[in-house]
């Protein structure tokens, strides 16, 4: 399994800069900080026009948590500037595939 060490996170946002959502990018993961730099002015070039302000930020990745991380925390500022951070929040969600499916009619 390939290292993990930055993540490409980009955020479209209307005139406005109140509504604002994760945009898709072809490569989002990378084995290096510097590559994830490299390519974050083609991922947000790539992608002007599809909304009003695009914004685009490297997220380093600490190998310890790399397995942990389980939210992407975000904010984009009035100014444009992007705040973002890979987060541990330590909620586990379980579910059992294997369970007899229950309808409302019918419950067990």
């Amino acid at each position: 399994m390939e290292h993990i060490a930055a993540l490409l996170l980009v955020i479209g946002c209307s005139n406005t800069m109140t509504e604002c959502r994760e945009m898709p990018v072809p490569v989002s993961v990378f084995e290096t900080f510097e590559a994830c730099v490299a390519e974050r002015p083609f991922a947000l070039g790539d992608l002007q026009g599809q909304a009003r302000h695009v914004v685009g930020a490297c997220l380093a990745v600490d190998p310890a948590l790399e397995e942990d991380y389980d939210r992407i925390a975000w904010n984009v500022r009035p100014d444009g500037t992007l705040d973002a951070a890979l987060e541990v929040t330590g909620v586990l969600i379980a579910s059992n595939e294997a369970r007899a499916e229950k309808d409302y009619l019918h419950q067990q």
